[in-house]
């Protein structure tokens, strides 16, 4: 509480009980020291029969914990019978709370052995000389023994087992003990327990700071808890509040001034909610790992509060059964610091209680970076090569853009900052879809295959199952030059990595090559935004699935890696759902929510800078048709001969000569253009094997281009 005029103890329970051996022997004893002199052995006997009393369990069950990265509260669970149970440590209570409840229900609490039998013998005293219970007498120890053991107190058989129970709980427990579980147990109305439970029900916030008047509330509700209900009777919520602060005041723990102040403060009228931040995942992980009492994830709830007012605000915006999902992580360690599986898990209109960050879906055309990345890893193409976006068939495939109009002959960075189907198909055509679907799986992306049938061209374009957990893994793979990483939700020690992953990428063959990371971010900072906002420093890509079903936006910045869905959870279209008027907007909002743009990486080294297609070299002049490279002349298929690929090959790198690595090609037209990592090496105009030295170890793209653009590629790793 700590305001002016509030002078309650900032001193912990343990730090003023003293030495404990001095409360049974000295306090109990010396209360029935009359009885033990009449009665020799009686002093005795008590002992022997607290002894013999079985302590009810003290230690409660309480509510599963879920936090964020800093401990703050995201979510708890109820206990049984769906009651709110917290867990609660002294030194998490405003001090002057616990200060006033002393005064009020137990003022020699912290000095007797369970049973204060000056306030009993007044309580006596009142009942027969008034005629009725004027105060009960009983102190915390007592009223926890009530609590553990559920007896009523009103016949003397009862008040008898709760004053033994309670001097056996006195001498099995520290006094801390005895009012932590106190706390734990004390009922406050309803389904709520504990001071903790009833401060974040009432006040909305934990029992850290309170007034003196929130502080007053809190001791008066578990003497009367139905009756004393602020939101069934706040009017004998307040009367009893009132008079707690009245006697602080007397005993000097307020002044007048706070107590003025107190008695105009009003008095809540509603519960409020119990936190439920990142509902779903706070669910998927308490599923997980039911057996754990309190699980810290990586969470900060702070940014995940901004994004799930973001979601709700936006999906009512796009329709009444359009829901949003949202998903951020730091890619440079992998933390999951905001996970929105809904725009209201609560709003049944919107199936709001589907996670759609785990939702399979089909990605429409977020999975083009990596295309194009291949092609630039395999030196297959530049950003400034010139490709056709013409119609075409590719077997019977006959891929169309999304406005059903083309470009006709356009660059490769043009192409993929426009997003057209007929270019990013032509090159998947020449990379491979296989290659595709492993290179995802490197990032740790879990693919959904129509009916386990081997990748083809339409993946491409959409033709795949995927979650917004997997599009996130695979551009921060993308945002770390070709790194995988791990995402991580749960920072709980001892707890596996949690997530969608089997098993963990780290250690993985890197995604794709740090240059044709580097070269596709680079395009990717120069997607067109949505009107009327501004995108610097952020590379993303959108995408729109067949049907409208499914809107997307994936990016990133230097730290941050944002994944955004939109649609409807049951599958049904939306008309004019797409994913740069819907999904983007979005995607822009939640990085200025995150703060300060973290600028991109920087270029790494080899990366061919030119200002147009007629300075490269020419084979990377213009994309050729992978599928009429070589026709007519089958003999004559350009292949890589040495080194063949898959091979482990051991050069002795610190030597001049021997470091050297020989690299032949057989069939094709010269001239000979050698790519390795995507970039360009060396040009061979007539012979077929050259020398190259290589700047290091590891696994090694080599891909070689002759005069009419057929390719080869081969993937070694050097030792």
């Amino acid at each position: 509480m700590g305001g002016n005029g509030w002078r309650g103890s900032a001193r912990s329970v343990g730090s003023r009980r003293g030495s404990r051996a001095g409360f049974l022997p000295g306090r109990l004893l010396a209360a029935l020291l009359a009885a033990t002199l009449l009665l020799p052995g009686v002093g005795h006997g008590v002992g022997m029969l607290l002894d013999r009393i079985v302590i009810p369990d003290t230690e409660p069950r309480t509510s599963a914990l879920i936090l964020d990265r800093e401990e703050r509260l995201l979510r708890p669970f109820t206990v049984e019978e769906g009651r709110w149970r917290l867990p609660v440590t002294l030194d998490s209570l405003d001090p002057g709370y616990l200060a006033m409840l002393m005064e009020v229900e137990d003022r020699r609490f912290l000095r007797h052995a369970g049973v204060d039998l000056r306030a009993l013998l007044r309580a006596a005293w009142q009942w027969l000389s008034r005629g009725r219970i004027v105060s009960g007498g009983s102190t915390l120890t007592m009223q926890l023994a009530r609590l553990l053991d559920g007896q009523g107190t009103r016949q003397l058989s009862g008040k008898l087992s709760q004053i033994l129970t309670a001097l056996a709980l006195e001498r099995h427990l520290d006094k801390d003990a005895i009012l932590r579980t106190y706390l734990t147990l004390a009922p406050y109305g309803g389904n709520i327990e504990g001071v903790r439970a009833a401060s974040l029900a009432w006040f909305g916030k934990e029992p850290r700071r309170l007034s003196a008047a929130e502080s007053a509330l809190l001791v008066a509700l578990p003497q009367a808890p139905e009756a004393r209900r602020p939101d069934r009777d706040p009017d004998a919520a307040r009367r009893a509040r009132d008079r707690i602060l009245v006697r602080a005041q007397r005993s000097g723990l307020i002044d007048r001034i706070a107590l003025s102040a107190a008695l105009r403060e009003p008095v809540p009228t509603r519960r409020r909610p119990f936190p439920v931040h990142a509902a779903h995942l706070a669910w998927h992980e308490h599923r997980l790992h039911p057996e754990l009492a309190t699980q810290r994830l990586a969470i900060d709830t702070e940014i995940q509060s901004r994004l799930e007012r973001l979601a709700e605000e936006r999906a009512h915006l796009l329709g009444p059964k359009v829901s949003l999902a949202i998903l951020v992580a730091d890619h440079t360690n992998g933390d999951v610091i905001a996970s929105v599986g809904s725009a209201d898990p609560f709003d049944d209109a919107r199936h709001g209680f589907i996670d759609m960050t785990r939702a399979v879906r089909s990605p429409g055309s977020t999975l083009k970076p990596l295309i194009y990345g291949l092609a630039f890893e395999d030196g297959i193409a530049h950003p400034e090569s010139l490709i056709e976006d013409r119609p075409t068939g590719f077997s019977g495939y006959v891929p169309t853009n999304f406005d059903r109009a083309f470009q006709g002959t356009v660059t490769v960075r043009r192409a993929l900052q426009l997003s057209l189907n007929v270019p990013a198909v032509r090159l998947l055509d020449a990379v491979g879809p296989a290659r595709l679907v492993a290179r995802m799986r490197r990032a740790g992306a879990k693919l959904r295959l129509p009916d386990l049938s081997p990748p083809g061209l339409a993946i491409g374009l959409g033709g795949v199952g995927v979650t917004l957990r997997d599009l996130v893994r695979l551009y921060a793979a993308l945002a770390r030059g070709g790194r995988a990483v791990d995402l991580r939700e749960n920072l709980t020690p001892g707890v596996e990595l949690s997530g969608d992953a089997s098993r963990s990428v780290r250690g993985n063959p890197p995604v794709l090559d740090e240059r044709a990371a580097w070269t596709v971010a680079s395009i990717l900072q120069g997607v067109p935004t949505p009107s009327r906002t501004q995108a610097d420093g952020i590379a993303f890509k959108t995408g729109t699935s067949y049907g409208y079903r499914d809107a997307w936006a994936v990016g990133f910045d230097g730290r941050w890696v944002v994944g955004v869905w939109t649609g409807r959870p049951d599958g049904a279209p939306v008309p004019g759902l797409i994913g740069i008027e819907a999904a983007a907007p979005v995607l822009i909002d939640v990085f200025a929510r995150l703060g300060p743009r973290v600028p991109l990486r920087s270029a790494p080294p080899g990366i061919l800078r030119v200002s147009g297609s007629g300075e490269l070299p020419p084979p990377l002049k213009r994309v050729r048709d992978s599928r009429n490279a070589g026709m007519g002349a089958t003999e004559n298929v350009l292949e890589i001969v040495y080194p063949p690929a898959g091979a482990r090959i051991a050069l002795d790198l610190d030597s001049e000569e021997q470091a050297k690595l020989a690299l032949k090609v057989r069939g094709g037209v010269p001239p000979f253009t050698w790519f390795v990592n995507g970039s360009p090496v060396v040009r061979e105009p007539f012979a077929r094997m050259v020398l190259w030295r290589p700047d290091g170890a590891g696994y090694t793209a080599l891909s070689v281009v002759d005069g009419h653009g057929a390719s080869a590629r081969a993937t070694v790793f050097l030792e």
